[in-house]
Parts: C-alpha cells; sequence; structure tokens
C-alpha cells in the first residue's frame, strides 16, 4: 500500500507564499497521476492540480496561473508551490493518487492525512 505524507501547510497573509510537499513510500512516477485536493470548511472536496505520468499538468481554474507542480529526481516527492494566495484557497490540502473513473472524472485513490493552509489577514 503506497503511504502519502502531506506537509508544507501554515497561515500566510493574502498574497503570501507556501509550498506543499507529498512524500510518497515509493516511486510515484508509475501512477496515472499524482496531485492535490482541498476541501474548504462546508464545501465539497475539490481536484486542485496533478501531475500525470506522461509529465502533463493540470490545474483548476481557480490556481492556474498562481500554482505550480512539480516532482523531485527521485520521484517520491512531491511540490505544490502556492504564490498570490487568497483568502478563498483556505482549506485542507489532501496529496492523493489520481486516477480516472468510467465517467472520465478523476478521483483520489490513495490520501495523504491533509495540511492545513490558512490565509488571513
Amino acid at each position: 500500500q503506497l503511504q502519502l505524507v502531506d506537509s508544507g501547510g501554515g497561515t500566510v497573509q493574502p498574497g503570501g507564499s507556501l509550498r506543499l510537499s507529498c512524500t510518497a513510500s515509493r516511486s510515484i512516477e508509475k501512477y496515472p497521476a499524482v496531485g492535490w485536493f482541498r476541501q474548504a470548511p462546508g464545501k465539497e472536496r475539490e481536484g486542485v492540480s496533478w501531475l500525470a505520468s506522461d509529465e502533463s499538468t493540470y490545474y483548476s481554474e481557480a490556481v492556474k496561473g498562481r500554482f505550480g507542480i512539480s516532482r523531485d529526481t527521485s520521484k517520491t516527492t512531491l511540490y505544490l508551490q502556492m504564490n498570490n494566495l487568497k483568502p478563498e484557497d483556505t482549506a485542507v490540502y489532501y496529496c492523493a493518487t489520481v486516477f480516472v473513473g468510467l465517467d472520465g472524472s478523476p478521483y483520489g485513490r490513495d490520501w495523504g492525512q491533509g495540511t492545513q493552509v490558512t490565509v488571513s489577514s
């Protein structure tokens, strides 16, 4: 069973930056994609960004142009650089392996424990 550990969350002011890390117990390069979902209080979990095995990337419209996803050369750690953070980015961020369901919708399968990101002045 793949283990994922999220880290890097915290509290920042609007306009600030954070870098999340997702450390895997083994190489993640053979999974279809690995990335982050987030869940804000009272809202459904939503996909934020992922990096596919073919090196293609996905960003939700809400974070496009502000967030950047990357992977280290050992293929065991994933990073999410978050810049120009906004209060609406406040959520628990979960690293996950990403698969595509029969209906074509992406879903997370193996999950990290989550890390809290709070953007507030």
